[in-house]
C-alpha cells in the first residue's frame, strides 16, 4: 500500500484533476490511499473571506465561483458542494453578526478548502469508473490537541486511523491539513500541513512508500525560481531532507519527514505534470552524492534577537531561563550563538514577539532586528571536506555579503549562516554556482 499526497498545485484545475486520476489509476495495484489539499490559493482566500466576515461583510462569491468552475468543467453535478457552501455561508454569517473570529472558528473555515476538494476528486474518480470516497481526516481518526492553527496529533491518532482506513474497497480521498480535537472541533496542522498529514497517515498505515506529488521534479539543489540551473536530487537521506525542509526548501513541509523517519518509510517527491520522472527518493541511508554538498536552501522572514546580561557570566541556569520564556510563548528558535555575557537567537515566528521581549527584558537587555534570512548548505559528506566552511564564507565575502551569525550543526550535515534578507538571492546563487554548478 502507498500513500499519495497531492498538493494544491496538483488539483488546481479540472485538467490537473484529470492528470491525478490517470496517475492514481496507473498505480491501483499498489492500493493507493490519497491525501488531497485544497485547490490552489483557496486556503488564503478562505482566510481573506473570514476577515471580511469579521468586518461585517461576508462574501463567499469568489470561493463559490472557483469551485463551481472546476465542478462544471469536470461535468459533475452542480449541487455537489452545496452542503459545504451552505455550512460555510452560515459560519461566515455568524462571524459577521457577533464580530468575533476565534482561532477555532478560523480553523473550521480554513478546513472547508480540503473538504470541498476531496469531494470533487472522489466524485470525478467515481464517475470515471474508479470507486473513491471522500474522507474527513478528523472523522477518520486524525485526533489532535487543541492548539488551533498549529495542532499536533495525539498518540492515539495512529490506531484510530488504522482502524478507520483499513479494508476500504473504494480509494480513500482524505483531507490533508486538518484534524479534530477531543471535543470534535476542526483543527489545522499549520500552513502547508498537508504533507504532514500524508506522512502521519502513511506511518499509521505502515505504507510501503509515501509519495508527495507537487509541481517540480522532486527536491532540487536550490529553489529553481532563484537558481534556474537547479536540478533534481535523485536520492538523499532523511537527515538531509529534514535540514532542507527546515531551512526553506519549498517542496517539503518541515515536519513531514519525522513520522516517515520514525517508521523507516521511504518518501518519494514526484511531479504531477511529469509522472514519468523518477523524482527524489528519501531514505534512512542514501547513496553518497558526487561531492560533499547536496543542496543550498534559504529561509526568509527571520528575526534576530540579542539578549545581553552580565549576570550570565559564570552563571548556570541562565540559558534555561531564556528558553523557558520562548517555550512559554511557543516561539521556535532556529539558530543560537553565545558568548560570555550574551545570547543571540533567530526565529521565523510570525507571532508578535512583544510579550516574550517584555519578559526577557526583566532580567536582560534585549534587542530585536527583523529583515534577516538564513542560508543553509546541506550535505551528509560535509565533514569530509574541512575546507568547506572557509570556501563558503569566502564566496559570500566576494559578493560583499556580511554574515551576522554562523552555525555548523552538531549533526555536521549543514553549514548555516544569517545575512540581511536582501542578500539572500545572490548568496544562494553564488554558492550553488561554486558548490553544485
Amino acid at each position: 500500500m502507498i500513500v499519495m499526497k497531492f498538493g494544491g498545485s496538483s488539483v488546481a484545475t479540472a485538467e490537473k484533476i484529470r492528470k491525478v486520476h490517470g496517475i492514481v489509476r496507473d498505480r491501483l495495484a499498489d492500493r493507493p490511499v490519497l491525501i488531497v489539499s485544497a485547490l490552489r490559493g483557496v486556503t488564503d482566500l478562505l482566510i481573506h473571506v473570514a476577515q471580511l466576515a469579521l468586518s461585517g461583510k461576508p462574501d463567499l462569491e469568489e470561493v463559490r465561483t472557483q469551485h463551481l468552475k472546476v465542478v462544471r468543467e469536470l461535468g459533475l453535478p452542480e449541487g455537489l458542494l452545496e452542503p459545504e457552501l451552505k455550512e460555510l455561508a452560515d459560519l461566515l454569517q455568524g462571524t459577521s453578526l457577533v464580530r468575533e473570529l476565534s482561532r477555532s472558528t478560523l480553523d473550521c473555515i480554513m478546513g472547508f478548502g480540503e473538504r470541498m476538494s476531496v469531494k470533487i476528486v472522489a466524485a470525478w474518480f467515481t464517475a470515471q469508473g474508479l470507486p473513491a470516497e471522500p474522507v474527513e481526516a478528523g472523522e477518520a481518526g486524525m485526533l489532535t490537541d487543541s492548539e488551533f492553527g498549529e495542532a499536533r496529533p495525539l498518540p492515539e491518532h495512529a490506531a484510530r486511523l488504522r482502524e478507520s482506513l483499513s479494508g476500504r474497497r473504494a480509494v480513500p480521498v482524505i483531507t490533508g491539513f486538518v484534524g479534530r480535537d477531543r471535543e470534535g472541533r476542526v483543527t489545522t496542522l499549520g500552513r502547508n500541513g498537508g504533507d504532514y498529514s500524508g506522512a502521519l497517515v502513511g506511518a499509521a498505515l505502515e505504507a510501503r512508500e509515501i509519495q508527495i506529488w507537487t509541481d517540480v521534479d522532486g527536491v532540487m539543489t536550490a529553489d529553481p525560481t532563484v537558481v534556474p540551473e537547479a536540478r533534481s536530487i535523485p536520492e538523499m537521506s532523511f537527515q538531509e531532507a529534514g535540514e532542507l525542509a527546515y531551512y526553506g526548501a519549498r517542496v517539503l513541509h518541515p515536519a513531514t519527514i519525522l513520522p516517515a523517519m520514525q517508521k523507516g518509510i521511504p518518501v518519494r517527491v514526484l511531479n504531477t505534470n511529469r509522472p514519468e520522472h523518477p523524482g527524489t527518493l528519501i531514505l534512512n541511508r542514501a547513496r553518497p552524492a558526487g561531492g560533499p554538498v547536496r543542496a543550498v536552501a534559504y529561509k526568509e522572514g527571520i528575526t534576530l534577537i540579542h539578549i545581553v546580561s552580565s549576570r550570565m557570566l559564570l552563571s548556570y541556569g541562565f540559558l534555561a531561563r531564556i528558553f523557558e520564556v520562548f517555550a512559554r510563548h511557543r516561539t521556535v528558535v532556529d539558530m543560537v550563538a553565545t558568548s560570555e555575557i550574551s545570547v543571540s537567537v533567530t526565529t521565523d515566528s510570525r507571532k508578535p514577539l512583544d510579550e516574550a521581549r517584555r519578559e526577557l527584558s526583566s532580567f536582560a537587555e534585549v534587542a530585536v532586528e527583523g529583515g534577516k534570512g538564513i542560508v543553509s548548505v546541506v550535505g551528509d559528506r560535509i565533514p569530509e571536506d574541512p575546507a568547506l566552511p572557509a570556501r563558503v564564507f569566502g564566496a559570500v565575502a566576494e559578493e560583499g555579503v556580511s554574515v551576522r551569525m554562523i552555525s555548523l550543526g552538531a549533526s555536521r550535515i549543514n553549514v548555516s549562516f544569517l545575512v540581511e534578507e536582501r542578500d539572500l538571492v545572490r548568496s544562494v546563487r553564488k554558492l550553488h554556482r561554486m558548490l553544485l554548478g
